[in-house]
């Protein structure tokens, strides 16, 4: 089993299955294809059909975008737990997973992911992220009073839901985004996974550096 992925240093989408085999105890081997350097595009293409990542081949199968390699991997590994075994709780968790992955653009345009770096908090762009982060910020605490009771996590134990929003702590934490003390326990529950440590140290080692997700102030 293969996952492709794009630099750990800046690619969101590429986290959330990484940390799903990565938690989860999923062997797996790891391809890091840079953004933006010479042929980086075609080489890409040689494994996933959008010609995006990050992209899973199993075999003869592929799969690309990343809700869809979480749940391609859940039912693969059914015994791992990937989705909260209450079904109430996992309805809630996969419906908090599809808002993330079709949602929160302007979040995500406004905010870009960068686990290399940390600005002070100021309002970027025209403020309409802000909306987006009361959203999720609802939503987090939403799932934390009814399913987690069980763990730290949005479902008590940590979940795809979790690592469908990982990128958001990192976001939330690269920009010193204000929160409240709920919500910072969360995040710093996110933080403190150890495959997410290691995802953040990985990228802040890596020699590559994009100029259009950095910022100077």
């Amino acid at each position: 089993m293969k996952l492709l992925i794009a630099n750990k240093g800046y690619s969101s989408w590429s986290q959330r299955a990484w940390l799903v085999l990565r938690h989860f105890g999923i062997p797996f081997e790891e391809v890091v294809q840079p953004l933006y350097v010479d042929g980086w595009k075609e080489a890409i293409l040689k494994l996933s059909p959008t010609g995006k990542v990050p992209c899973l081949v199993d075999g003869d199968l592929t799969v690309w975008e990343s809700l869809a390699i979480i749940e391609y991997l859940a039912e693969r590994f059914p015994d791992r737990g990937i989705w909260p075994a209450d079904v109430a709780a996992r309805a809630h968790a996969r419906s908090a997973a599809a808002e993330m992955h079709a949602g929160f653009q302007n979040l995500r345009r406004d905010y870009t992911a960068n686990w290399r770096r940390t600005y002070a908090w100021k309002v970027r762009g025209d403020g309409s992220a802000l909306d987006d982060a009361k959203r999720i910020f609802a939503l987090w605490k939403e799932a934390r009073q009814r399913f987690g009771q069980g763990g730290p996590f949005l479902y008590g134990a940590f979940s795809a839901a979790d690592a469908m929003y990982a990128p958001v702590v990192g976001r939330f934490t690269t920009y010193s985004w204000p929160v409240d003390a709920e919500t910072g326990a969360y995040m710093e529950a996110i933080r403190t996974l150890p495959a997410y440590a290691e995802w953040v140290e990985a990228g802040r080692a890596e020699p590559w550096t994009i100029a259009q997700y950095e910022h100077d102030e």
